[in-house]
């Protein structure tokens, strides 16, 4: 496979700030002016919309709000470059309003009623602020912004791991969640070669108390991430957020605070980590195997139509599986493994050991005992998940044997993402 020499990956570094920052004050208040032209845009759309049925293009917007005097909001921008990103975000919003009302009118019956317009932002909210690689310098290591930012800088973190080969830096994206702003440093790394089948697999079996399930064909014991500490995080969270709320309907008639915004963020940060850390230990032990391919079973109705118990449903519903995947298809990437997603279905009824295809036929849901155990057809008893995990692998590659791995699959190696 030849690879062109310019083939990059692009990355997000986040960083949170937190009210408590010097620079707090100055980034929120810029984030309020952005939010001041988003909407004077979106009016200005809106207005000839309605009156002309016409629809308002950037280059003309541009124009319009660069020579307005009697609302300045164009010139409050720290630089031009960013009220120019503001304009072409609200286009590119317009854009896909138009774009669903033209599919609305093709297939009602895929929506709840007719694509709305783009709303305004609230009086006193904020929206992203936006600065490219023309507006700041990534010198130094460090990332310099301009002189309307008053001396703030900041070191980012990319350039410190050297398998990851730094490639630009692109630009700084400023994120109001409600109470904190994320600011997300976007960059790019030098794309590495796919690496060839080498006939080494591995197979990850997602769930809820075995977060991650994976087995491999390389001989080496399965591995499985425990799930009990998201699960935790959720279970204190679904506890705490309900006597939250109690207590703020009670003295504000109210079921929201910046309390409770606080409190769903640190939640939402904590489960983000462990899903990293979980899809960072994923991939080291597959380089360390010398694993190329990674099969991963999924059910893109997963939540939609779960069928579990209301208290195990909630954990589920709760878990960003998608956001899991893409962390390990992403880490994946960079050390030129592939990763291939398939569905998952039969894989739990049927017995890798015993040979079966992962098919209707094989599938007997009796033989998953309780406590997470699987008994094959020679009365072999292994764990559940590890056995999905095999028949994953065997979904997408039928000739994968069991040879030799009969005694690995009794041994799971359990560890905690930290």
């Amino acid at each position: 496979m030849t690879m062109m020499a310019d083939e990059t990956l692009t990355r997000v570094e986040k960083h949170l700030i937190r009210p408590s920052s010097t620079w707090f004050p100055m980034l929120s208040e810029f984030c309020h002016l952005v939010k001041n032209l988003y909407n004077h845009g979106n009016f200005l759309v809106r207005d000839k919309f309605l009156k002309k049925s016409e629809w308002m293009r950037y280059d003309e917007l541009d124009k319009i709000l660069k020579k307005d005097l009697e609302y300045p909001d164009y010139k409050a921008m720290p630089t031009a470059q960013t009220a120019q990103q503001v304009l072409r975000v609200l286009d590119k919003n317009w854009k896909s309003f138009f774009a669903s009302i033209k599919d609305w009118k093709n297939h009602k019956d895929k929506y709840l009623g007719r694509p709305k317009m783009p709303k305004y932002i609230a009086k006193n909210g904020k929206f992203i602020l936006t600065l490219t690689n023309q507006n700041c310098r990534y010198v130094n290591g460090k990332i310099l912004f301009p002189k309307t930012f008053k001396g703030f800088e900041v070191k980012p973190k990319f350039t410190e791991n050297t398998e990851r080969i730094f490639n630009s830096f692109q630009q700084v994206r400023f994120i109001p969640d409600g109470i904190n702003i994320v600011m997300e440093i976007v960059y790019t790394i030098k794309k590495v070669e796919e690496l060839k089948d080498n006939g080494r697999y591995a197979g990850i079996d997602i769930g809820i108390d075995n977060l991650l399930t994976m087995a491999t064909n390389t001989g080496e014991p399965p591995l499985i991430i425990n799930g009990k500490i998201p699960k935790s995080i959720n279970q204190y969270y679904n506890k705490e957020l309900s006597r939250m709320k109690s207590v703020c309907m009670q003295t504000t008639g109210r079921y929201s605070s910046k309390k409770i915004l606080r409190f769903t963020n640190k939640r939402n940060r904590k489960i983000d980590d462990y899903l990293h850390k979980a899809s960072k230990i994923i991939v080291e032990n597959c380089v360390k195997q010398n694993v190329n391919t990674i099969i991963i079973g999924q059910n893109k109705e997963w939540k939609q139509n779960s069928k579990l118990s209301k208290k195990v449903n909630q954990h589920f519903v709760q878990i960003p599986f998608a956001r899991l995947i893409e962390m390990i298809e992403y880490k994946a990437k960079e050390q030129g493994i592939a990763v291939i997603l398939t569905e998952e279905s039969y894989t739990s009824g049927t017995s890798f050991l015993d040979g079966e295809m992962p098919t209707k036929e094989n599938y007997n849901k009796k033989r998953r005992l309780h406590r997470g155990l699987f008994k094959t057809n020679n009365n072999y008893l292994i764990n559940a998940d590890v056995n999905g995990a095999f028949q994953i692998i065997r979904k997408v590659f039928p000739n994968v044997k069991a040879d030799g791995i009969e005694g690995v699959v009794l041994r799971p190696v359990v560890v905690v993402a930290a």
